[in-house]
């Protein structure tokens, strides 16, 4: 009897949730720099790199989570697409398409990638349970407002989250080694595209090595 009770109580003990493996923040630049054709490059761009077979079918496998935020100078920044579960390719494919009707937060600003690495730290808080936490940071320019980059990201690796970028060139490396020097984590990675009409497939490979937990 004391055999069927406990068998019982195990049978219909509540299982654990499990984990997502990343939660992912894809955070855009829409400063001054981007143009209206250059801001549909980069929402169509993340749209189609989520309706790949492979970073579907990797999305659902680690159950992760994506958001989207928007960012430009010191006070604008701003969750366009909040957190979501992959948990079916129906969930990415759902996400995908907000992407693509994402509509622009701001025009006419400055730069400030401090504060959007700031503002994203802020939002991990909301998805405890995820087993790695990585900011995203896009972007065509280096800074001319807000404050200290190497502080914000100093912040994040004390708090065990990757900064990953896209470095999106018109010529030159310029970006990219602003980037590698001052936005990218230690266990980071930075990606060039040569002018945004590179920037689909580079954010392709890029979430796709991010998510397969292939760094450095």
């Amino acid at each position: 009897m004391i055999r069927f009770v406990f068998a019982f109580m195990v049978s219909f003990a509540p299982v654990a949730a499990r984990a997502c493996d990343t939660a992912l923040i894809l955070t855009i630049d829409v400063s001054n720099s981007i143009d209206v054709a250059e801001y549909r490059l980069q929402t169509d761009g993340l749209a189609d790199a989520l309706g790949d077979p492979e970073i579907v079918e990797t999305m659902v496998a680690g159950e992760n989570y994506l958001t989207v935020v928007q960012w430009s100078g010191v006070d604008k920044q701003t969750v366009s697409i909040p957190w979501t579960q992959m948990r079916t390719a129906l969930d990415v494919q759902g996400f995908a398409q907000k992407a693509r009707l994402m509509e622009r937060a701001f025009v006419l600003s400055d730069t400030a990638p401090a504060e959007a690495i700031w503002f994203s730290l802020g939002l991990f808080d909301q998805v405890p349970d995820c087993n790695r936490q990585v900011i995203d940071v896009s972007g065509d320019g280096t800074p001319n407002g807000g404050t200290d980059v190497r502080a914000a990201r100093n912040a994040a690796e004390r708090a065990g989250v990757t900064i990953n970028g896209i470095a999106i060139e018109s010529m030159g490396l310029a970006i990219t080694n602003f980037y590698r020097g001052a936005v990218i984590t230690r266990n980071g990675f930075v990606m060039t595209a040569r002018t945004h009409r590179e920037y689909p497939q580079t954010i392709r490979a890029k979430i796709l090595r991010e998510i397969s937990r292939i760094f450095g």
